[in-house]
């Protein structure tokens, strides 16, 4: 009888021992927060989700998205950083812009060698460059951050406002005085003649709270080779040659404003209101960080919601009457070469749970669920793996061609990548602050040119 006691016992205890082994998966089932800046079109969040799903189900740990507007994820994430409580993840299209080197120098970001250094072979380089940030508190380089995906500078063009005007697509010269006077000079009066509106030429994004702005204007700089870091981030702008090439930028920029050739209202531009002006067809033409112009229309033609006309409306504007092109040639006649912003996501030294975030991160970056999110955003965004860059979607049609086109041509990083505190000057915004004082109160270019340096210096000097 005893002895059947203590089996019965033992396997009791047996018994319980693999309940408890089982339990955590149910009981202590964990949690990862990720806060994530809402996307442009449906069809990218329902990606994201999707990858959520596939994740929640083959790890057990459970996501908690939170979805926000681009222009409220950096003062969360700061108000988070300050109480102690961010995310596990964290992405923004504005981090690697605004935050993210002040926050890699700062020791605010964790290391992400374990995740990124497995995988470095999948991804084009100079996504991997842009990850690969200074940490002050450990006075080394790492991965401070995972690539996402990148833009780059486009030229958005209606062709039947064009042909409205008087000229056709292969009439648009291709140096760089010839092409800003042709939109001015000839576009502009032809389209204003033929249609009785008041229609301008440009979209020229003017904007202090613009990041078209810092970003167009870095075109302008491109063209006239205008180097402000060297690659050790050490500022360039005392050589007389950088203060000259700057002049000669921030006036052909400003002379589009001055000789009436933008709209008015550009000076005081968000990111949407260029783009407004070309859906509205107050402009023939703008520059835009992606191509999120054209894709607006090729969503139109997809959305069931809208009815045939406008499908068909959007079909048409996508398919024929937009063109996606690049700048012209630069004054000295090379081809620009034009910056890549490449967009990356976080983990916080202070998140709860960096093993499950770094767990999130790989599922994310795994080609059959990092493909479907940016290619969910219809062109707006280009990838960052050299597997996705070779899709089908990106001969799929003129539009995407081009894109593709520009960025397998090279490119060039942003400063900000180099010196972290030009994240700093692009949050003043001190290249729209330039345009706006020559412009609106009258200061001479090289005036304006030269407080920009002293800013720069007392900056990121």
């Amino acid at each position: 009888m005893k002895s059947k006691v203590i089996g019965a016992v033992s396997l009791a205890v047996a018994a319980a021992g693999l309940f408890a082994a089982a339990a955590p998966a149910f009981a202590q089932q964990k949690t990862i927060t990720v806060w994530w800046g809402k996307g442009f079109y449906r069809s990218e969040d329902d990606a994201l989700l999707d990858t959520i799903k596939k994740f929640e189900a083959k790890t057990g740990i459970k996501v908690e998205l939170s979805q926000y507007a681009i222009q409220d994820m950096i003062p969360k994430t700061v108000a988070a950083l300050d109480a102690g409580t961010v995310p596990d993840v964290a992405y923004s299209d504005s981090y690697d812009v605004q935050a993210q080197g002040k926050w890699a120098f700062e020791g605010k970001l964790e290391d992400l060698t374990d995740v990124m250094e497995p995988i470095k072979d999948r991804f084009v380089q100079n996504t991997l460059d842009a990850s690969i940030l200074y940490n002050d508190v450990t006075k080394k380089k790492a991965y401070y951050g995972f690539p996402l995906k990148q833009q780059s500078m486009h030229v958005e063009i209606w062709s039947d406002m064009l042909e409205k005007a008087g000229f056709k697509i292969a009439d648009i010269p291709t140096d760089w005085a010839g092409y800003w006077t042709f939109w001015c000079d000839k576009v502009q009066p032809g389209i204003r003649k033929a249609t009785g509106q008041r229609i301008y030429g440009v979209g020229q994004p003017m904007g202090v709270e613009s990041t078209d702005a810092f970003q167009s204007f870095y075109t302008f700089m491109d063209a006239y080779h205008v180097k402000l870091v060297d690659d050790d981030g050490k500022l360039l702008v005392d050589d007389p040659k950088v203060r000259e090439n700057l002049i000669s930028a921030l006036k052909d920029y400003t002379d589009t404003y001055i000789k009436g050739c933008t709209p008015p209202s550009s000076t005081t531009w968000k990111d949407p209101d260029n783009n407004v002006a070309f859906h509205n067809k107050t402009i023939v033409m703008t520059h835009n960080f992606t191509i999120s112009i054209a894709a607006k229309w090729f969503e139109d033609s997809q959305n069931q919601a809208l009815t045939q006309e406008q499908r068909d409306a959007g079909k048409k504007a996508y398919e024929q009457d937009i063109v996606t092109a690049s700048f012209p040639k630069a004054p000295d006649g090379t081809t620009i070469r034009y910056r890549s912003d490449v967009k990356t996501g976080l983990i916080f030294t202070a998140a709860k749970n960096k093993a499950e975030a770094k767990q999130f991160i790989s599922f994310l970056l795994q080609e059959d669920n990092v493909r479907p999110y940016i290619e969910g955003a219809l062109g707006r965004w280009f990838p960052v793996t050299k597997e996705s860059q070779a899709s089908p979607f990106w001969q799929a049609d003129k539009h995407r061609k081009a894109v593709y086109n520009q960025f397998t041509g090279g490119t060039a990083p942003f400063d900000f990548t180099k010196n972290w505190k030009f994240t700093i000057l692009n949050n003043e915004n001190i290249w729209a602050k330039a345009m706006n004082r020559v412009v609106s109160e009258k200061v001479p270019v090289d005036k304006a040119v030269d407080e920009m340096i002293v800013r720069i210096k007392q900056v990121a000097g």
